[in-house]
């Protein structure tokens, strides 16, 4: 019969014996029977063999041990043994904590454990304090809910979410938006809007200021058989001779000539703006013969001296059958100040121009004008081949690269030069009481954008009671006017 000594099982260093993961003492080797590892197929059956020569009164003594010593007891129940299931580690540290000798003060609250979370330094072995493990069961749980699931175990933060500068074992947060950087921002954009504000203001206060300056007068009429609107907007533009404002000094400069007394018309304009598309300039010769109302048949400019504007925009209503929509006039000693008000004009002389009686001398090519001289070039008809005709066509040509010059940037931008011309054109031109200065910025914009140019075609220029005229080509100048209408 076999007997068993407390001295064959090993003991811990508080006199208590060691037992296996079953809460079974182990017993010393003997010295005779160490072929086989304890581990291995050899060393199973040496455990069987020893566990049959046991006696029931040693599996009593087993039950009643006290497991205070620092070892944990068997669990032997599924559920309890998977929430106290060994942590993973080296094999130094089992063997350390089967014989007893681990620290008992390894613990998050542990004053070393404490130190390292100061100081950022993390050993493998406290990692696993940092993550614990989920309930039993909340995987499977969220897999059927679609609620996001918990991390593995011991893992931590990517270094990839992490910033470059920010230390390992800190909390760290995602950067916010720079609340300065927000009120740089917001501070530009407030800047900018009251800039714009400003500009609108001074837009809208020199809007004011130059359409209480027009000089305004009654010159449309209502009338009984007067023509009916059309698409687009009439204007009528007269160039007058007269010398009001102007002293014997400055109309030398200019030579005007002596007052002539009653007032004609050098140039009449009228231009046609569609709603869409370019605008048309017409050029009406001062010596058409038209049928002048109350008074029979006479030269066009005639009826500015025998009416004044009322009856000239009559006599060219029932010429041409179309609507004056508005009404714009300015005189000799005006057009000289507008054209040195904007700097000078620059013009293509297509063939020489000496004309005594306009007081200009110029010689074909390209050249900028000044105020006087512009004035002989919009008023010579002798120097031309074609008199009255090619006079017209120089007005036109004059008109155009006058309102292109002072709608430039050089102009338009300019201070020093936008405001002595807005001046002089307000003191220079006259309109109608209904007309404003929006009215004449959409006229400014058709004639800056390259206008087409007509002229009423000529049948003939025969001398009658009211000196030389000349005869309209009914068919052809019917056919014009309809094309406006």
């Amino acid at each position: 019969m076999n007997t068993t000594s407390d001295d064959d099982y090993l003991r811990g260093p508080d006199g208590r014996p060691i037992v296996d993961r079953y809460g079974r003492p182990i017993r010393r080797r003997s010295g005779k029977n160490t072929t086989s590892s304890g581990n291995g197929a050899g060393g199973g059956a040496h455990r069987h063999e020893a566990d049959s020569r046991r006696t029931g009164s040693d599996w009593a003594n087993e039950s009643h041990v006290d497991y205070s010593g620092g070892s944990s007891p068997a669990r032997h129940e599924k559920h309890e043994y998977q929430h106290f299931r060994a942590q993973p580690g080296p094999a130094s540290s089992r063997a350390k904590y089967r014989s007893g000798q681990s620290e008992r003060t390894d613990s998050p609250q542990s004053p070393r454990r404490r130190d390292e979370q100061r100081s950022g330094d993390y050993s493998s072995s406290s990692r696993r304090y940092s993550q614990p493990l989920p309930p039993r069961g909340i995987e499977e749980h969220n897999r059927r809910t679609g609620a996001p699931s918990y991390p593995p175990a011991g893992s931590r933060p990517s270094d990839k979410s992490r910033p470059s500068g920010a230390s390992r074992g800190r909390r760290w947060l995602p950067s916010s938006p720079s609340r300065g950087r927000r009120w740089r921002s917001s501070g530009w954009g407030r800047k900018l809007g009251a800039l714009l504000g400003v500009l609108i203001l001074v837009a809208l206060g020199t809007m004011v200021w130059v359409d209480l300056r027009l000089h305004r007068v009654d010159a449309l009429t209502n009338y009984g058989g007067r023509p009916s609107g059309g698409s687009g907007t009439n204007w009528l533009l007269v160039g007058s001779d007269s010398r009001d404002g102007l002293s014997e000094d400055q109309q030398a400069e200019l030579s005007t000539g002596g007052d002539t007394g009653g007032g004609r018309t050098d140039s009449i304009i009228l231009v046609h703006i569609p709603f869409v598309g370019k605008a048309t300039m017409v050029s009406i010769p001062r010596d058409s013969y038209v049928d002048v109302p109350g008074h029979g048949k006479d030269k066009v400019n005639a009826s500015y001296a025998l009416g004044g504007p009322q009856l000239l925009q009559q006599t060219v209503e029932q010429a041409t059958g179309l609507r004056i929509d508005h009404y714009a006039e300015i005189g000799f000693g005006g057009f000289a100040g507008v054209v040195d008000a904007v700097g000078g004009v620059k013009i293509c002389v297509e063939q020489p121009m000496d004309d005594p009686l306009a007081g200009i001398n110029l010689q074909p090519g390209c050249q900028k004008l000044d105020g006087p001289t512009a004035l002989g070039f919009v008023r010579s008809r002798h120097s031309m081949d074609d008199g009255d005709i090619g006079r017209a066509r120089n007005q036109r040509t004059f008109l155009a690269a006058l309102v292109k010059k002072a709608l430039s940037p050089t102009t338009f931008l300019n201070p020093f030069r936008f405001f002595p011309f807005v001046s002089r054109m307000t003191d220079s031109f006259t309109v109608d009481k209904h007309d404003h200065v929006w009215n004449l910025a959409r006229l400014g914009i058709g004639l800056g954008m390259s206008p087409r140019n007509e002229t009423i075609p000529i049948a003939s220029y025969e001398s009658t009671d009211v000196g030389d005229v000349d005869v309209w080509d009914d068919d052809g100048a019917q056919e014009l006017f309809k094309s406006l209408r």
